[in-house]
C-alpha cells in the first residue's frame, strides 16, 4: 500500500452508525487496534478502538458484542454506555451517524490471549502514547482523550482544586 494510502484510496467510503470499545487494563493502559493497510477502510493504518458499523436490526448494544466476539474471540463480562459521538453527512446528502462509545470489560486482558479477527495487531498502549505518539483514529483519539480526562471533565472534587 502506498504511503498516502489514505488520502488516495479510489474506493468510496460509506459511513455508517457504529460503535467502539473503550478497553481499559488495570494498568491505566488501553487495548487497540492496528486497523489493516487497505483501500476502502476508513482511517486505514491507524489506531483505533475495536468495534464497527450496527447492522440492520441490532441495537448499539447488541453491535458491540458482536464485534467484539468477531474482533477479540470473546465475549465482553460487562459494557457501560461511554458517549456518542454525532457526525454530520449533510453534505453529501446523507443523515446524521452516531458513533457509541462502551466501556467493556474483557475476560481476559493480556493480548496474547486474545484471537484477533481483524485488523494488523492488537496492543495495550498508555494515555501518553495514545494521544502524544501512535497515529490513532481522530474520532477514537477525542473519545479516549474525554475517557482518559474524564474526572477533570465532571469536575471531580480531587481535580477541581488543581485547576
Amino acid at each position: 500500500m502506498s504511503d498516502h494510502a489514505f488520502v488516495d484510496a479510489p474506493l468510496p467510503l460509506v459511513p455508517r452508525p457504529a460503535v467502539a470499545a473503550l478497553v481499559r487494563l488495570a494498568d491505566g493502559r488501553y487495548l487497540l487496534q492496528l486497523r489493516d493497510d487497505i483501500p476502502g477502510i476508513w482511517y486505514p493504518d491507524h489506531w483505533g478502538l475495536f468495534g464497527g458499523a450496527i447492522e440492520a436490526g441490532e441495537t448499539p448494544e447488541q453491535a458491540l458484542v458482536r464485534e467484539v466476539r468477531e474482533e477479540l474471540g470473546v465475549e465482553p463480562l460487562s459494557h457501560g454506555y461511554f458517549m456518542r459521538l454525532t457526525f454530520d453527512f449533510a453534505f453529501a446528502g446523507l443523515e446524521t451517524m452516531p458513533r457509541d462509545y462502551f466501556e467493556v470489560t474483557l475476560p481476559t486482558t493480556d493480548p496474547s490471549e486474545l484471537v484477533l479477527g481483524e485488523g494488523r495487531a492488537v496492543a495495550a498502549h498508555t494515555p501518553q502514547a495514545i494521544l502524544q505518539d501512535l497515529r490513532v483514529v481522530p474520532y477514537d483519539a477525542f473519545a479516549l482523550f474525554l475517557h482518559i480526562n474524564n474526572a477533570k471533565i465532571k469536575g471531580d472534587a480531587d481535580h477541581a482544586h488543581a485547576r
